[in-house]
């Protein structure tokens, strides 16, 4: 059995977080299906929610995913659907202002989402999945806050050794499943699969990180456009073209910083989301325009 005294713990010291770094909006692909194909059967559901309304869980569309470009370092202004996605570097300058990062911000309906641990938590307790409704109570009660504290680097901490443990818990049941597939035979772990003319398709995963999706178009029996949504531009991608923050800058508004020669608050909110970027990470003074540095060992 997975124990969380180390979860505890370190939540109790995010615990004057519970109003500090939270974002509104959540998306969650689910994960561990039932039938491969549909996201429905997944044991940690899939899910939208809005505006963090808990209470109403909203079906997930792929649809109304789009990537915008117009304040990253490529080519054009307008948003696209993943299927017609274009991808061609246009770099201008470390010091633009318009133009800042070289990832995409994608979209759901027009709106900057967080995923990840969180989003997975938040839409399981939505949806009044049993293991995680018992382990998030627990947590709460423990830590003496109430829900809206879920939406914080406090939340999101907590929430990814709330993840952690109620997979652990059921790993041995699919173990066990495995093992009764074994002996009767059914462990067929491939499909024969033959290139189509055209097609179009996409992969949803459930990642560490968050909602991981990858686009394909097939045209003359090749692949003519292949484009992967992940959750790191999910969460730290710029604004896009309506100017809407993406999930990390909204969490670090407001962000309280007792030394601006060291803001290590800022670092506990960006920490929270386990960023995969650039290993190297600038924080620079608005009004001097000096980097500073640190190390955290």
């Amino acid at each position: 059995e997975c124990y969380i005294p180390d979860l505890l713990a370190v939540a109790s010291y995010y615990k004057d977080w519970a109003g500090i770094g939270g974002t509104t909006n959540f998306l969650t692909f689910g994960e561990f299906p039932t039938v491969e194909s549909d996201l429905n059967s997944r044991w940690l559901p899939p899910g939208v929610i809005f505006n963090r309304n808990i209470g109403q869980v909203e079906s997930f569309d792929p649809k109304l995913i789009t990537e915008h470009v117009r304040h990253s370092w490529y080519q054009g202004d307008k948003d696209h659907h993943p299927y017609q996605g274009v991808t061609e570097p246009q770099y201008t300058a470390y010091e633009d202002r318009d133009r800042y990062s070289w990832m995409k911000a994608p979209r759901y309906g027009k709106t900057s989402v967080e995923t990840g641990p969180l989003a997975s938590v938040l839409v399981a307790y939505g949806k009044g999945h049993p293991e995680v409704k018992k382990l998030v109570d627990y947590v709460l009660g423990y830590l003496g806050v109430g829900p809206k504290a879920l939406f914080s680097t406090l939340g999101r901490t907590a929430a990814r050794g709330i993840e952690t443990k109620v997979v652990a818990d059921k790993l041995m049941d699919w173990v066990n499943e495995l093992a009764e597939n074994v002996k009767s035979g059914n462990t067929k772990i491939y499909q024969d699969w033959k290139m189509p003319d055209e097609a179009e398709g996409v992969g949803y995963v459930t990642a560490p990180r968050g909602a991981l999706s990858h686009w394909i178009k097939i045209k003359n029996g090749k692949i003519e456009n292949f484009q992967l949504v992940v959750p790191s531009t999910w969460n730290l991608g710029p604004r896009c073209a309506e100017g809407k923050l993406s999930a990390v800058e909204e969490a670090l508004m407001g962000t309280p910083i007792a030394d601006a020669e060291r803001p290590v608050e800022i670092l506990r909110t960006v920490h929270s989301y386990d960023p995969c970027i650039a290993c190297g990470v600038h924080v620079i003074d608005s009004k001097t325009n000096q980097v500073r540095k640190f190390k955290i060992l």
